[in-house]
């Protein structure tokens, strides 16, 4: 059986020590901040996550780039020159064209090299949940399944994993058009937090309000509890943009009501981040259904 790699992009928001213990090769995408471009690099190394949380409470603005066809090319080649076939995970086509730049990439280097195999799938998730994603696909490689058997696995579990968040900032969703100026304006005069998901179509659609922080925080947890599979015995990821007590109290009440043991916790990056702002805090585990 011939081996093959697992390739994603840095919207997985894996910590860099993680993605090297599931042997995956990682592509930042990029975003440029007051006139210079930054890769999003697991580790932070251009730029790291709390400093680029800050410039965004100071008042800076980023725009954020996708990962080219040809980053992607470059990527498949090297693991083909090492006889290896390749299976890349991309971040949500509904968020990014960074999957359609993995597609175009991996038809154009098939007909080149046919003696190796590139699947591509669309992930349908953001952030932790395309991490947690991905994690399970590596956990698939790693029992010795085959290329086919991950990717069919795939397929079959990105519908499953569940993505609940909130936002502290109004201002950045209304900024990314995810809500219009009048919601924002009422929304943070009464203290209202949304609650949102992504989609089976990996889009972000707000579902719910609370009236506060602490409440909107209890509302991602009363979410699992409505659809996780076994939350006792499954792994739990939880995304902050900037906010770790936060997060660490999320974990806290995952614990209390579940009894869940493996709960990661890592920072939303910043090319999300730079859409859902500082205060961003989002829970993802494996349920029934989104």
């Amino acid at each position: 059986m011939r081996d093959f790699v697992i390739l994603t992009d840095s919207c997985c928001d894996l910590t860099a020590e993680l993605a090297q213990e599931l042997g995956l090769t990682v592509i930042p995408l990029s975003l440029e901040l007051s006139g210079a471009t930054y890769h999003n690099y697991l580790d932070g190394r251009e730029i790291g996550f709390h400093d680029f949380y800050e410039r965004i409470r100071a008042g800076e603005t980023a725009t954020t780039s996708a990962v080219s066809v040809g980053v992607f090319e470059e990527a498949m080649t090297k693991a083909a020159d090492e006889g290896k076939d390749v299976l890349c995970l991309c971040f949500s086509s509904a968020l990014s064209t960074t999957y359609q730049s993995a597609v175009i990439a991996a038809q154009e280097l098939s007909e080149n090299r046919p003696e190796a195999k590139f699947l591509v799938v669309d992930s349908l998730c953001a952030s932790l949940g395309q991490g947690l994603f991905v994690y399970l696909c590596a956990r698939e490689k790693a029992k010795g399944r085959s290329l086919e058997e991950v990717y069919n696995f795939a397929l079959e579990t990105r519908g499953k994993v569940c993505h609940w968040f909130t936002v502290d900032d109004l201002n950045h969703l209304k900024r990314g058009g995810r809500i219009n100026a009048a919601t924002a304006l009422f929304g943070t005069m009464l203290a209202i937090k949304p609650i949102m998901h992504v989609d089976d179509e990996g889009r972000l659609i707000p579902v719910s309000k609370a009236r506060g922080r602490k409440a909107s925080l209890l509302a991602l947890v009363d979410e699992m509890e409505k659809t996780a599979i076994d939350p006792k015995n499954q792994t739990v990821f939880i995304s902050h943009g900037d906010c770790e007590a936060d997060a660490r109290f999320v974990a806290d009440e995952v614990r209390r009501r579940f009894g869940t043991e493996d709960i990661r916790i890592n920072y939303v990056g910043p090319v999300i981040g730079n859409h859902s702002g500082p205060g961003t805090l989002a829970l993802f585990f494996v349920g029934q259904h989104r």
